[in-house]
């Protein structure tokens, strides 16, 4: 299997970055990515003050994927992710819901043990690997990788895990696709501004859907498909992600507005992905056995 190491980081998705490596559609690879402080924080000795706040972020890549075109979709399969034994979080002033409240830099080496992350003596979360930053080059100018969009990027969603498949517009010919900000574990909201964070690997399989249509991301998750979207405020984004789903039911699938209105509002779930990212994003979420009497295809 082909690997991408850490040392091709980016930290934008930029239309005219030249590509790290070039492979045909369809490839399984390997990703291996830094954590989001560029592995400059690996013990509790270490200052968040004393790191280059430049280097936040990074992602492996850019991977050109051959015959990718714009108006088509890169397909990415999460077949898996892998990380080590340790991560860390941190919180800071001006960061996060909290952030005016909080007085000073602090950071933790967490432990990671078995299926659970111990964030302090006699607490614990469960382990629920997901991928922070995934996307490709957006139709206009470069985005840091911290921040999310149409195109992917920070996307902070924490369905983007183990055996989803991630959907992303494409604008650029060979898309340059990228990913890193591993979390070992992270909540909706991600409200202090970091999970979990850790290096590690990701195996993908990146494939080109010349048949659909979205204007950005959308995933797949066991019986969900999510549609994601980033705006200035929540309230925009989570607009945004409903108006998506509603056209991918209308357009897909032939549902009346009127229909596609009232199945998401009884059975889908709009939900928070982040808050504290230059952008907001939300998804919403309905279950493909909502309309699996249909006999179509969301996706």
């Amino acid at each position: 299997m082909i690997t991408l190491t850490k040392d091709h980081r980016v930290f934008a998705f930029d239309g005219s970055a030249p590509p790290a490596l070039r492979v045909p559609a369809g490839t399984r690879m390997r990703l291996e990515t830094a954590d989001c402080f560029d592995d400059q924080v690996r013990g509790p000795g270490d200052v968040l003050d004393a790191i280059d706040w430049d280097r936040v972020n990074p992602a492996t890549g850019p991977v050109w994927v051959e015959g990718a075109a714009p108006g088509e979709v890169l397909s990415v399969l999460v077949e898996a992710i892998d990380f080590g034994s340790q991560g860390v979080m941190a919180v800071a002033p001006g960061i996060g819901v909290h952030g005016a409240e909080i007085l000073k830099q602090e950071h933790r080496v967490v432990a990671i043990e078995g299926e659970t992350v111990q964030i302090a003596e006699g607490i614990a979360v469960p382990l629920r690997p997901m991928i922070g930053v995934i996307g490709v080059a957006p139709a206009g100018a470069p985005v840091s990788t911290a921040s999310p969009g149409a195109h992917g990027g920070n996307l902070d969603t924490r369905l983007v895990g183990e055996g989803a498949v991630l959907y992303l517009p494409i604008a650029h010919e060979g898309a340059l696709f990228a990913a890193g900000d591993l979390h070992a574990a992270m909540g909706d909201g991600e409200i202090c501004g970091t999970g979990v964070e850790v290096g590690g690997g990701i195996t993908v399989r990146l494939d080109v859907r010349r048949d659909l249509r979205i204007e950005a991301p959308v995933l797949e998750s066991g019986d969900l498909v999510v549609t994601i979207a980033s705006a200035e405020t929540l309230d925009e984004a989570a607009e945004a992600a409903t108006s998506h789903m509603t056209r991918l039911l209308t357009d897909s699938l032939g549902i009346p507005l009127e229909v596609a209105t009232m199945l998401m509002s009884a059975g889908g779930d709009l939900q928070v992905s982040q808050i504290v990212d230059p952008l907001r994003t939300a998804r919403f979420a309905l279950p493909k056995s909502a309309v699996a009497g249909l006999g179509g295809e969301l996706l």
